[in-house]
């Protein structure tokens, strides 16, 4: 599966759980465009990718916020369209909401309601480890609307360590 990547995150990665959603763990105040300067925040750094057609509704949302390709790493790099690289740690669930990134552990009980629904649960790191299952739980998650009023789109964030 080729995956866009959205660009850099700076994060504090625990043993148990590896997020970008600043909900759950310690993120930098930022996306980064490039490697060099999110390796220079002192903290763990993470590619995020997407699959394309999934990376389309979340460019929408971010354009629709007011941000654009150059006020927005995250719509430039993903219209660049280049592909991620590194080692796949798996993938997290997440949604844009007005400049926050959440993820489906911190809205209380989606991760219980998508292996009730779905059989998808989370594996290493708290990540979805296989692509397949975890689109179709991203897609699951929005056909059910769990996410109102904060997320309305989720989508299957690859995260990789670079």
């Amino acid at each position: 599966m080729t995956l866009v990547s959205a660009g850099y995150r700076a994060v504090r990665r625990t043993s148990e759980l590896v997020s970008i959603s600043e909900c759950v763990t310690e993120v930098h105040d930022d996306w980064f465009r490039a490697l060099a300067p999110a390796r220079q925040t002192g903290l763990d750094v993470l590619e995020v990718g997407f699959a394309p057609e999934e990376a389309e509704p979340i460019v929408r949302e971010i354009v629709e916020d007011g941000w654009n390709r150059e006020t927005s790493v995250v719509v430039g790099r993903i219209e660049e369209g280049a592909s991620t690289s590194g080692e796949l740690l798996g993938f997290e669930l997440v949604g844009y909401d007005g400049g926050l990134w959440h993820t489906w552990r911190c809205l209380g009980g989606l991760v219980d309601d998508v292996r009730a629904a779905t059989g998808v649960v989370p594996g290493r790191y708290g990540l979805i480890e296989a692509a397949a299952a975890a689109r179709q739980a991203a897609r699951w998650l929005t056909e059910s609307g769990l996410g109102d009023p904060k997320v309305f789109h989720w989508a299957a964030a690859a995260l990789l360590v670079p």
